[in-house]
Formats: structure tokens, sequence, C-alpha cells
């Protein structure tokens, strides 16, 4: 069995080899686009006659745009899919028509992990433009919560846990199987307890909130590599303005913050996404790649 005809509609990040197996897949020649469509009209244009279509988070795909492609079964998402609402594309809707969306996880989180720990060593010692505290510190004794304690969140505390410090986490269903040296708390009592607090959450995932800001306090550090902001902008842009307290983001998880509040004093922001490396696009590929076959299978 395979597709009809596979259009690429935006910049997926697949490898070459990945796209020739999709070939494989389609009777026609595929379609693949390098950049990102501008409008829904575009997207539209670009998947045309196609059954099938694979697109990245960048690019939306509503209702509007499923509603008016007739030959459409299949969509592979070349992200992650947790749920509609933090979907880039209209998935329940297109269920609803019989199409089927499928997306990946656990494709990027090393390169996560590694960056939280590896800017956090820099501001403890001050190996880098800030310093937390007048005196550098180590990891070991610190207390660090985890926000959202999915595949992400789960490999940042084994990896911080050789250090020793006290690990603590909330999440929107307790893992009480995965609590080997670190402790489940309320989100209100982890923010009170922790020094450090990095966020995992899906897009359009709010937490965190002036009055959770306020109990966070000061000399205080942030991290956050979600896709969006798990908290509402002004109350950040407040929190962070107070002495001692530090944010670090990385690349997505900046993407939403004014110019003028990545500017501000002791926020650190990189450019470049913590979960994109050479393994990471690997993954993605060969992920997406046999969510394909096993549809067609």
């Amino acid at each position: 069995m395979k597709f009809q005809k596979i259009v690429c509609v935006d910049y997926t990040k697949l490898e070459p080899w990945a796209l020739e197996e999709l070939q494989e897949m389609s009777e026609e020649k595929i379609e693949v686009y390098d950049d990102f469509p501008n409008s829904e009209e575009e997207v539209l244009q670009r998947i045309g006659d196609a059954d099938a279509v694979f697109v990245s988070w960048k690019t939306e795909i509503p209702e509007a745009v499923i509603r008016q492609c007739a030959n459409l079964k299949y969509i592979g998402m070349a992200c992650s899919l947790y749920d509609d609402e933090s979907a880039n594309v209209a998935v329940n809707f297109a269920r609803s028509r019989g199409i089927t969306v499928t997306g990946i996880r656990d494709y990027g989180d090393p390169g996560v992990a590694e960056f939280i720990v590896a800017e956090l060593i820099r501001l403890f010692h001050g190996l880098g433009e800030h310093q937390w505290k007048e005196m550098p510190v180590e990891l070991t004794g610190k207390k660090i919560g985890i926000i959202g304690f999915g595949v992400t969140g789960q490999l940042l505390a084994n990896c911080l846990k050789p250090f020793e410090p006290q690990l603590f986490y909330y999440s929107r269903t307790r893992k009480e199987e995965l609590e080997n040296g670190i402790k489940y708390l309320p989100l209100q009592e982890l923010l009170q307890t922790a020094e450090v607090i990095s966020l995992h959450l899906p897009r359009n995932t709010v937490l965190l909130n002036r009055a959770e800001f306020d109990i966070f306090g000061t000399g205080k550090i942030l991290i956050n590599t979600s896709l969006g902001l798990p908290f509402e902008a002004p109350a950040f842009k407040h929190w962070i303005k107070k002495e001692g307290n530090f944010a670090i983001f990385d690349g997505d998880g900046k993407k939403e913050l004014s110019a003028e509040t990545v500017g501000l004093s002791r926020v650190i922001a990189s450019g470049k996404s913590a979960g994109w490396a050479a393994e990471t696009q690997r993954r993605l590929s060969k992920k997406v790649l046999q969510n394909a076959k096993d549809f067609l299978q």
C-alpha cells in the first residue's frame, strides 16, 4: 500500500535518507518545501490534492484548511504531539473527518537536559557573564524543582542526581513509581521550597501568574525550555526585575518573549534550541518515518 501523493508542507528537517524512503511510499513524486508558508491560502496551495502531508511545529493546519482538503487522509507531524490544545494541527477535527494524525515524542530530550545542567553550572560558578551568589556554589544540596515530569523532566532529574541536589517535582498526575530520590510537591509548596525551577510543559499551558511568582520569591532561578511560555509574561517581567532573580532560556523557551524582556538584566537567553542536534534530527526522521510505515501497514 502507498500514498497517492505526499507533500512536506514546510521545512520538516527530515534527513535526505528519510525523504528518499517517503518517495518509496508515494505513487507520485513527493513535493518537499524547505521554507514556511505565510498564510492559510499558501498552506492550502501547497497541500493541493495530496492525501498525505508532513509538517513541522511551525506551520498551522487549522480546521479551515483541513475542511478544504478532500483527499487528505494522513497528517504526519514532525514534532511533538501531546494533545489538541497544544498542537499546531487541529487534531481532533481532523480525526473526526477520518484523517489519521500522528506526532512524535522523546527525540530532543537529551540535548535539553544537557543545556540545563551546563547553564546552571555556568551560573552557579560564574563561568559566564553572571554569577548567582556572591561566592561560587555547587549543585550539591541545592533545592531544584522540576515542573512537568514527562520524559525531559525525568531525564533532567537523572542527570542531576550524581551531584546530589535536593530534587522535587510537580506534575498534573503524581508518578509515585518514578519517585526514586525525587519528591513530589504540590505546585505552591514546590515554589516555596525550590531555589531553582525548570519548566517542561506543553504549549499553551500557563501555570505561573503573579501570585505564583510572589510565592517563588527572590534570589531564585527560573529555567524555561518549553515551546512557548508556561507563565504570564507581565508577571515574569515584574519578577525578574527583583534583585537576585535569574532566568535561563533556550531559543525555543524565549521565542514568545518580547525583545525588551529578553534584554533585561539577569535574563540569560540562548539563540539556539537546546533540543536540536545531529542526534535529534536522526531520531525525528526515524520516528516520523516509522509512523508513516505503521499507517500504511
